[in-house]
């Protein structure tokens, strides 16, 4: 079987005859063939720091703006950018924007503009009816819904255009020429009239003989088109065409404008969308603009994208950054309005105002222990690639506050086992979070038969001071034996720091052997979730689900307590599941696939981090190598959803070695494009962390994702799932999750801009591959 260049969904049929998908797709998956051993590791190089961070920038009439909807932008002769909205002309100066009193018009039968002279005209052409300025050079034009109109010593003159033709929009070669796009198709100015231009493609169609919604051109004179149909452009080559499956987002166009470096910009009713001439970028929902219903487009001299919407303007640009001082941005970000309790718990923070970070303020949640977690290894990497002593500092907190998780528990009236962690805290002076919990247990248990109903879920601290979480689950486990080796190899400076990380390893690992492998709660039962033994995971039908991947986690927190404490007997252990309970061959899969987009990304999460510490710090050489074999299988089922902590971790412990499967040497290295990926989502996360909206599902480039009946179409539309036709998911830009477990194939997001999501979700992964050096340094 080729290895997929576009992901591992290009050459897989989502709708196939006689087959279910989702057996097609399990036996591909878990029976993937691996190729023969390559004689050298797959070459790569470090992705460079230095990229463009795209930023909005958006206004409304509340910041100076004549009204919301704004009809024109005009970056005039002067440089000036200038927009016009409920009949007034503002101006954005220093920063804001100003009237100019001087442009309003006096009546609703003129309007005023600035000419090529830089002065300021008033024409015989009612003001609400002016659709587009057009400029160029000495020439400037306007256009209403009937005619388009040349500028001529301070007067609108008529062009003779058949008015029986709705004008869309306007552009000009070279020679001064007009390309129209009209409601009758696409027309250029000749010196006798007008006359209509019309455009075969590969498969005998014309394109531009019916509306054309839009036109612009660029370098070259080149034109770009668009219609219901998709865009049309020249190239050197001739004319191309792209409609849905070559990659277009949508097609309900309002405007085209093309920029002095050939990147094409198409507004729609429905966003707004780049072309690049390689890559489509489709830019909706608030994190973007002001408004999704775009009205028109114009690149000033720095090529800055100003856009008119009918809620307000945006301004995108794209700013020269680094990925460190991206990095540094999210440190400050969670540093300010993040951290919680003065242990600096990481998780997320609603906002008391929508769009305002300055009213954060940071909960608990069930997790922040995994969270804290993923984020203090993120900091142990930074430091071992940067010697940065802030990260060593940051790290030092993390240790502490995930420590203090363990030490809570104990002492109190409701005390479990020594080594038991708590999700998370609260202040005790906060309202008591066990009022009404044991009632809404008591519902959970009627669809969950293991779930547990017990009280108080939130027991207090011997101290009286904190409320501390029960019922803690795997994924807090596996993030906690996650991060302690990192930060006892990279970050304990001391004998004396390395024997506290030691004893909370010792005491963890402990408690799992002394209880069967299972976490006990303080009711003397194990938690719901915190199960790793045999009787259960091998014996007990109800657990079969968990068993490869809690197989998986507990076979490497026995490795990072051996690493850590270098005490035999947590070898012996796992050697014991192995070989009496069959604990590798339970690894081998860690979860049943149904196939891409098939599987829960907290058990990928989980699993990427176990395996990543398994085949670091595991020395049984023959458990390694299943591990490896496993974890390709794995990683092939993640590799279309570009997240750079799956790919990273997986390149990481894969890319110089082979793998030994049916008695041969098997090539394991990721498939090309995963550093590729990776860093595009880098690169692509927002710097805007708030959770604003995005809508996806109903763009051309989207295939639904595993359609068998005619039925489930609507179903799995509504449930909007999907990847792009290149068989990958959406961009980071066009998505919003606070933390790798959010579903990449989800479609659309809700939101309001009222929480703020950490950026550990980039840091994590980028001190990862700056660590292995997939990222050059600094």
């Amino acid at each position: 079987m080729d290895r997929p260049p576009e992901g591992c969904l290009a050459k897989l049929d989502f709708v196939t005859s006689g087959m279910s998908h989702r057996f097609l797709l399990l036996g591909l998956f878990l029976f993937i063939p691996l190729a023969p051993a390559a004689e050298n590791p797959a070459a790569f190089t470090p992705a460079p720091q230095r990229f463009q961070q795209e930023i909005s920038t958006r206004f409304t009439a509340a910041d100076g703006l004549g009204d919301n909807s704004v009809a024109l932008i005009d970056a005039g002769p002067d440089g000036i950018i200038r927009a016009f909205a409920g009949g007034k002309w503002t101006e954005f100066r220093e920063g804001a924007w100003r009237e100019v009193p001087a442009m309003v018009p006096r009546s609703q039968n003129e309007f005023t503009l600035i000419d090529a002279a830089k002065k300021i005209v008033t024409v015989s052409i009612p003001w609400p009816e002016v659709r587009q300025i057009l400029r160029q050079g000495k020439t400037v034009w306007l256009a209403t819904a009937a005619d388009p109109f040349i500028l001529v010593n301070g007067k609108a003159e008529s062009m003779n255009w058949p008015s029986r033709y709705r004008v869309n929009q306007m552009a000009a070669v070279k020679n001064g020429n007009l390309i129209l796009a009209s409601s009758a198709g696409l027309f250029q100015q000749r010196e006798k009239g007008w006359s209509q231009m019309g455009i075969p493609d590969a498969a005998g169609r014309i394109w531009g003989i019916q509306e054309v919604l839009g036109v612009g051109v660029g370098p070259g004179d080149r034109v770009w088109f668009a219609t219901k149909a998709g865009v049309a452009g020249q190239l050197e080559g001739g004319w191309r065409f792209f409609e849905g499956k070559d990659g277009l987002p949508w097609n309900d166009f309002t405007a085209v404008t093309v920029g002095p470096t050939e990147e094409i910009w198409f507004g729609t009713k429905l966003g707004l969308i780049r072309f690049d001439l390689r890559d489509w970028d489709y830019r909706q929902g608030p994190l973007w603009l002001p408004n999704d219903e775009v009205h028109q487009i114009s690149i000033d001299r720095e090529g800055l994208a100003w856009v008119a919407t009918a809620g307000g303007v945006a301004v995108i640009e794209r700013k020269k950054m680094s990925l460190a001082q991206k990095a540094a941005f999210y440190e400050e970000e969670i540093s300010r309005f993040i951290k919680r309790t003065p242990f600096g718990y990481v998780a997320e923070a609603p906002l008391r105002k929508p769009g305002d970070k300055t009213t954060a303020d940071p909960q608990d949640s069930d997790n922040d222990g995994l969270w804290t977690s993923m984020y203090g290894a993120g900091e142990c990497f930074a430091f071992a690639a940067t010697k940065e002593a802030g990260a060593q500092q940051r790290a030092k907190q993390a240790f502490e506050a995930l420590r203090f998780l363990q030490k809570v528990t104990q002492g109190g009236e409701h005390s479990p086992p020594r080594g038991y962690v708590a999700r998370t805290i609260r202040p005790a002076d906060w309202p008591n979070p066990n009022a009404g919990r044991l009632e809404s247990d008591r519902a959970a248990q009627k669809g969950d038969p293991l779930w547990k109903a017990y009280d108080p879920r939130w027991p207090k601290s011997a101290d009286g001071k904190w409320y501390w979480k029960s019922d803690t689950s795997s994924d807090e486990l596996d993030g906690h034996f996650f991060f302690y080796p990192l930060y006892y190899d990279f970050c304990a400076d001391s004998a004396e720091e390395k024997e506290r990380v030691r004893e909370v390893v010792r005491d963890l690992a402990d408690h799992l052997i002394e209880h069967n492998f299972m976490l006990i709660d303080h009711d003397g039962k194990p938690t719901r979730w915190g199960v790793f033994g045999p009787e259960s995971l091998n014996r007990d039908p109800r657990w079969w689900p968990e068993r490869g991947l809690n197989s998986l986690s507990i076979l490497s927190y026995l490795a990072v307590a051996a690493h850590v404490t270098g005490d035999p007997k947590y070898e012996a252990a796992s050697r014991d599941l192995i070989e009496k309970h069959g604990y590798a061959q339970n690894l081998m899969y860690p979860k049943v696939q149904n196939g891409a987009g098939s599987g829960n990304q907290s058990d990928d999460e989980m699993a990427f981090m176990s395996f990543y510490n398994l085949l670091r710090y595991s020395k049984d050489e023959q458990l390694r190598n299943q591990a490896r074999v496993s974890f390709f299988r794995y990683w092939a089922n993640e590799a279309p959803e570009m997240n750079p902590f799956f790919n990273f971790a997986y390149a990481s412990q894969t890319l110089e070695t082979t793998a030994s499967h049916l008695s041969s040497r098997v090539d394991i290295k990721p498939w090309a494009g995963w550093l590729e990926d990776s860093v595009a989502t880098l690169r692509g996360f927002p710097l805007d962390r708030l959770n604003w909206p995005h809508r996806n599902s109903h763009r051309l480039d989207i295939q639904l994702l595993g359609l068998e009946r005619a039925e489930d179409i609507m179903e799995l539309r509504h449930g909007r799932r999907g990847h792009r036709v290149k068989g990958k998911v959406l961009p980071v830009e066009n998505r919003h999750f606070n933390h790798w477990n959010t579903d990449p194939w989800q479609l659309d997001y809700g939101g309001n801009g009222g929480e703020l999501a950490s950026g550990t979700v980039f840091l994590l992964p980028y001190y990862l591959g700056l660590y292995h050096g997939f990222i050059e340094k600094p």
